[in-house]
């Protein structure tokens, strides 16, 4: 049973079946000369530099062709060139607006390379990272979908919660924005002392605003207006086009890699996965309101459960050497040398490892000749997947929607180009 409520009555499925189609005859049988539209690489609406070049016949959609690759990242040829901690501040810059996902996400893909699991203290950390992670990314993407729409105070809303996460993160990982807390095997540190009692209250603080949030959009006649049976992606499309994350979930598909093949124990805490009925925008929406209530609940669990003992694995031979060993005996300093110079010592092997980040399914693939270099290694990055359906998705659509579709999608350049 989905846990998101559409109290606004949806169309029957046959009636909107037969529109869709209307829709494409429409589209067909439009006469007269078409506008090709340039919309990016630098429209604030397409959220960085995706390029849209729309073929319009007035104000409707003909034809979409996304046009990718403004940011020539090129990551995955250089964490070949790299040992694999050292890659960790590059997935910082892959979805920029949940950096410590990346970075627990990447960890447990060469963890389970290396036969690796962490103690419980660090899984919880761990946890506390996607989570928090979540709740920042779904406030940006809201609130700049808000924004491209009109409703500028809720923006002012979530961005004020965000820089709130943005405190905990900086007391937690010293930085706001690339973090690169998690290394393969653990974190740099253990948690502040003061660091769940400020975390209790930012969760306490934050649903009410989040509340606030949901009055204000959830029954606001314009944004319903803008988003309901805007950009329908029925459950087999989803399906057919790998899309992942709310974007799959908000067309009906009951599919949260936490639950399906759980990990850092996901499977010890109670949540639900919202999933949306119609797979439009407005669905799209509700799913994202209603994953952070639940990243809330599954905090608080967290806080509650949150157990005592070592952070980090207990590899001597792969891992850093305490310190302070490090600065008083010759043994652990040789050994600290030879771990920094040359590496993990990675066995012959391939993994995938997928994660449910906040835009959706981030996987890693690594092929590994031994040593501690990556000989292959490839980024399944949801942005990239769920982009793939515009071509189908926008035309039909007006003008004016195309900023709810893309702001419904919720996607991001860094990691689409990877």
């Amino acid at each position: 049973m989905s846990p998101t409520t559409r109290e606004i009555e949806a169309p029957d499925p046959l009636a909107r079946t037969m529109q869709m189609e209307a829709d494409a005859h429409r589209v067909e049988d439009q006469i007269g000369e078409k506008m090709v539209l340039n919309m990016g690489p630098s429209h604030p609406a397409t959220h960085g530099v995706l390029r849209l070049v729309l073929e319009l016949d007035g104000e409707l959609v003909t034809k979409a062709t996304p046009d990718i690759g403004y940011l020539h990242r090129g990551d995955e040829k250089i964490a070949e060139n790299m040992q694999y901690n050292q890659f960790v501040p590059y997935t910082d810059r892959l979805d920029y607006l949940a950096p410590l996902a990346n970075n627990v996400a990447y960890a447990l893909a060469v963890e389970k390379l290396m036969g690796w699991e962490l103690p419980p203290r660090g899984k919880a950390i761990r946890v506390i990272c996607c989570e928090t992670a979540r709740i920042s990314a779904h406030l940006l993407g809201l609130g700049a979908m808000a924004l491209d729409l009109g409703a500028m105070t809720v923006f002012l809303y979530t961005f004020t919660e965000r820089e709130k996460l943005y405190n905990l993160f900086e007391l937690l990982t010293g930085a706001r924005f690339t973090t690169s807390y998690t290394r393969v095997g653990g974190q740099i540190r253990d948690l502040p002392e003061t660091f769940i009692p400020q975390l209790t209250k930012f969760l306490d603080d934050f649903i009410p605003q989040l509340d606030e949030i949901d009055h204000l959009l959830t029954r606001n006649r314009i944004f319903v207006d803008r988003t309901r049976d805007i950009g329908v992606i029925t459950k087999d499309r989803a399906i057919a086009y790998a899309l992942s994350g709310p974007n799959l979930r908000g067309s009906g598909v009951e599919h949260d890699l936490r639950k399906k093949h759980p990990y850092l124990d996901y499977e010890k805490y109670d949540f639900e996965i919202p999933i949306g009925s119609a797979g439009d925008c407005y669905d799209r929406y509700l799913v994202r309101i209603e994953e952070m209530r639940q990243s809330v609940h599954i905090l608080r669990q967290v806080i509650d459960k949150l157990p005592s003992g070592p952070i980090n694995i207990v590899d001597w031979k792969n891992m850093l050497p305490p310190k302070s060993q490090v600065l008083t005996k010759m043994e652990e300093l040789i050994h600290h040398f030879i771990v920094v110079t040359e590496g993990l010592d990675a066995p012959v092997g391939e993994i995938y490892f997928g994660a449910e980040n906040p835009k959706g399914e981030l996987g890693f693939y690594i092929n590994s000749k031994g040593g501690g270099v990556p000989h292959r290694l490839k980024i399944r990055a949801p942005s990239f997947v769920n982009l793939s359906i515009l071509p189908e998705l926008l035309p039909g659509a007006m003008m004016s929607d195309v900023v709810a579709i893309l702001g419904s999608l919720d996607f991001v350049m860094g990691e689409c180009d990877r």
